[in-house]
């Protein structure tokens, strides 16, 4: 449904976006997911047709961005991160505004916008002005625009930007409830947004991505290494050094523990390498207690620190 092929965004010297690519399947709800400025906006506003790529092509619906920009806009309902709404319009005369320039055919357009109105769940405002509407009703109707022509895609930048948590979990169901009769690309730096409503997750940093996958196949992949937490009882700067030196530890942080003088470790380990064994020896030798070490399992929060936190981590997996 969607197909990014080494898509490259450059204002002068800068690298927007760089050499991105990516698919995304019919049905499918895909999270893009990166930190403030890693490039998704850029991304997204190439994929509707609000800007050229530089270099590299993007399909929608078979359609080329490029040479096909408005087969491309007519199959794509657009919310961008400040909700294009005209404050002076009513909720219902700006939704057939929207339907008109999608040219819709008029005796649709009754029915189409009382979906869209009654899956944001704006029927009780149809006839307020726009401006008379709080924030998070303003981006209710951001959403009902990118709905109400129907289209085959979905393209939503933050749209849960200014909601109430009341209204972040309304309209996670209706992303949600919207899989299988559209195509969904959610972009985000809100990492709930994608573990609570994503099929796959495209994790981006700085232009390039780091990581294309589902959350639970990511989690599984960064576990070929393994994360542990051990409680000793010993002076935090020793046991850092240490755990540091046991051969195929990664990352170590050490933290107080808790009472009585406890000292707790987290400890990440190489890919394929199993640390446990070396670090409760270690700790042994030093006639140190051993309270406790166990396995912990990472969330998409540490995938997700991993990735855009580590420069090296720019190689592209296949999707």
């Amino acid at each position: 449904m969607i197909e990014v092929e080494d898509v490259t965004k450059s204002y002068g010297a800068t690298t927007a976006v760089d050499h991105v690519s990516f698919t995304v399947n019919r049905g499918e709800i895909l999270g893009f997911l990166g930190p403030n400025g890693a490039g998704k906006t850029t991304t997204m506003r190439i994929l509707t047709g609000y800007m050229p790529a530089t270099s590299g092509t993007a399909r929608v619906s078979g359609f080329d961005v490029f040479k096909d920009s408005l087969q491309v806009r007519r199959h794509i309902g657009y919310l961008p991160e400040a909700p294009p709404v005209y404050p002076d319009m009513s909720v219902e005369s700006y939704l057939e505004f929207v339907l008109r320039i999608k040219n819709v055919p008029a005796e649709k357009h009754s029915a189409r916008v009382d979906d869209a109105l009654a899956k944001t769940n704006l029927g009780d405002k149809r006839h307020e002005l726009i401006k008379r509407l709080s924030r998070g009703y303003k981006q209710r109707v951001g959403l009902a625009q990118a709905l109400v022509h129907d289209p085959d895609v979905i393209i939503l930048d933050e749209p849960t930007v200014g909601l109430d948590p009341k209204q972040i979990i309304e309209v996670r169901n209706l992303i949600k409830a919207l899989a299988g009769s559209h195509t969904i690309i959610l972009s985000t730096h809100i990492l709930p947004e994608v573990s609570m409503t994503c099929d796959r997750v495209v994790i981006i940093n700085k232009g390039k991505i780091a990581a294309v996958d589902t959350p639970q196949n990511l989690t599984s992949q960064l576990r070929g290494g393994q994360r542990i937490r051990v409680e000793t009882k010993a002076p935090e700067k020793q046991l850092q050094d240490l755990l540091s030196h046991v051969p195929g530890a990664a990352r170590v942080e050490v933290g107080a523990g808790g009472a009585d003088g406890h000292v707790a470790a987290t400890v990440d380990s190489a890919q394929g390498q199993d640390v446990r064994s070396q670090v409760a020896a270690k700790i042994v030798e030093k006639g140190w207690p051993l309270y406790e070490l166990r396995g912990l399992s990472l969330s998409l929060e540490d995938i997700f620190l991993q990735l855009t936190t580590d420069d090296a981590a720019h190689a592209q997996p296949s999707n």
